[in-house]
């Protein structure tokens, strides 16, 4: 009996077992079946997801695409407006050439005319000659050429002033309006310069050990720097007195670095003068640098960016080369600009224009065929170089760019306040400014006015007439061009007045 019931409980317990296995693989695969179905419906989604992705990404590709073309073709409208209107500057400048053509040939028609006319007087005259048998062929010959010789003159003077008053209606009012915007847009400051340099001393003790004892310490830095140092009875203050900028800046860093270090005897004042120096030639090749970077000027050759820093010591007249040719440089770009030209080579011959005053107390001659010939060997363009051989007429000035740098070099220097000079060289300017007009034949008497920039020249009403005077203005102002060395221009203005005078009684 036990046995058997512990059969039956075995085969209950396989059959319960059974049962539940069979229950168990139901519910799984009922699971799963139920995971597949979520898994279809993710992936569903997913597609589904995915292709709302998709059409989004075109949609927004093809708005890009779209954007762009409309960009593009907001560009290429700028770009043909610009052509157009590019084509309408050039056929307007034809236009005027094509005028002055025009005007060239009506002169050139006119001065045919004046020739003819000659030629027809000269035969006249030479008619008459035949019936005069009291002259002889020689006394007759110079007749001829005395009457053809103050006829053509009279003719010369009147077609000289037709001319100059046709050019000037158009010259002078455009070059005034550009100079005179060039000069309001460019308001740099002035500061002279001077042969001495005043260093301020924290008291009367250190005055003492700068000089040392019995002088060795001054005598030394004299020696090194080639200053000659004045220790007078100013208080707490050493003048530095010299005609070279750099020395003069040395030893006024050598002093200043005495002062911070306290140490005051020859070796350390050799020391410290020979830092100044290195301190200082950094500081030239800064300042060059920095001149080209405000210029918008690049592809100096370093060697040319060195002598451009250099020329803050130096000066003329008091002006700073330095600042005077970064102002040319400015000058020279904003007129080029009102004309048309190129901005960039105008700053850049602007700049380096007085680029021989940092050479010429080494090298002899012209500082600007000094100028051009160091830019030429640095590698500076043909026309730039030019532009700097031609500034002060050492070579006639052929392009736009040369006229515009020495155009630009005169206003910087002519303005008011710009440079001084010694009272000695300018009473010896005014005196021979006189000297000139008083040198021609029918001048009464010359006057100096406006310091120097414009002389009055009164005539002789009797002896010099009208057309006689426009001459006369003319030679004056060749013979002062090539007599004298003067910063700017000169204007010379002939006076001519006729006086009747009767007494009532």
């Amino acid at each position: 009996m036990d046995i058997l019931s512990l059969i039956l409980l075995a085969a209950g317990v396989l059959a319960g077992c059974g049962v539940g296995f069979g229950i168990k693989k139901y519910l799984d695969a009922k699971k799963l079946k139920a995971a597949d179905e979520v898994a279809r419906q993710t992936i569903a989604k997913a597609k589904e997801q995915a292709n709302v992705i998709d059409m989004q990404a075109k949609r927004r590709a093809q708005q890009i695409e779209q954007n762009a073309q409309s960009q593009m073709d907001r560009e290429n409208r700028r770009r043909e407006n610009e052509a157009r209107e590019l084509e309408r500057r050039l056929k307007d400048k034809e236009s005027q050439f094509e005028q002055k053509i025009q005007n060239l040939d009506h002169k050139e028609k006119r001065v045919k005319e004046h020739e003819e006319k000659l030629h027809l007087t000269e035969k006249q005259l030479q008619e008459k000659l035949e019936h005069i048998s009291s002259l002889t062929r020689e006394e007759a010959k110079k007749t001829l050429i005395d009457s053809l010789e103050g006829e053509a003159k009279l003719d010369a003077a009147k077609n000289i002033k037709i001319i100059e008053e046709e050019a000037k209606q158009e010259a002078e009012k455009r070059s005034k309006k550009i100079i005179a915007l060039a000069i309001a847009r460019y308001a740099g400051e002035y500061s002279s310069e001077r042969t001495v340099s005043v260093i301020q001393l924290p008291n009367e003790e250190m005055k003492g050990r700068l000089i040392g004892r019995e002088g060795r310490n001054i005598r030394a830095l004299e020696a090194v720097t080639g200053m000659d140092l004045i220790i007078d009875d100013t208080p707490e203050a050493v003048i530095i007195s010299g005609f070279d900028p750099v020395r003069r800046e040395i030893a006024k860093m050598t002093i200043e670095g005495l002062m911070q270090d306290g140490r005051v005897h020859p070796s350390r004042i050799e020391e410290l003068a020979e830092k100044s120096k290195q301190m200082l030639f950094k500081t030239i090749k800064d300042d060059g640098e920095k001149a080209m970077f405000d210029l918008g000027v690049h592809g100096v050759h370093p060697e040319l960016v060195r002598l451009i820093g250099s020329l803050k010591y130096r000066t003329s007249y008091t002006q700073s080369n330095y600042a005077h040719s970064i102002e040319v440089g400015f000058l020279a770009g904003m007129m080029a600009a009102e004309l048309g030209q190129n901005v960039k080579a105008a700053r850049r011959a602007g700049v380096l224009h007085d680029l021989g005053k940092a050479l010429d107390h080494n090298i002899e001659g012209s500082h600007a065929v000094i100028g051009a010939e160091y830019a030429k060997k640095y590698g500076e363009p043909a026309d730039i170089v030019h532009a700097i051989r031609a500034h002060h007429e050492d070579e006639k000035p052929n392009s736009i760019l040369a006229h515009l740098v020495q155009a630009s070099d005169a206003l910087s220097g002519a303005r008011p306040g710009a440079r001084r000079e010694v009272m000695q060289t300018y009473v010896n300017r005014l005196e021979d400014l006189e000297t000139i007009g008083n040198s021609f034949d029918g001048v009464i008497r010359t006057f100096a006015i406006q310091a120097g920039r414009e002389i009055r020249v009164v005539v002789d009403s009797e002896k010099v007439t009208d057309e006689q005077s426009i001459m006369l203005s003319r030679d004056i102002a060749r013979k002062i061009e090539k007599e004298m060395t003067y910063p700017g221009q000169i204007k010379v203005t002939v006076l001519r007045e006729t006086r009747a005078v009767e007494h009532a009684r």
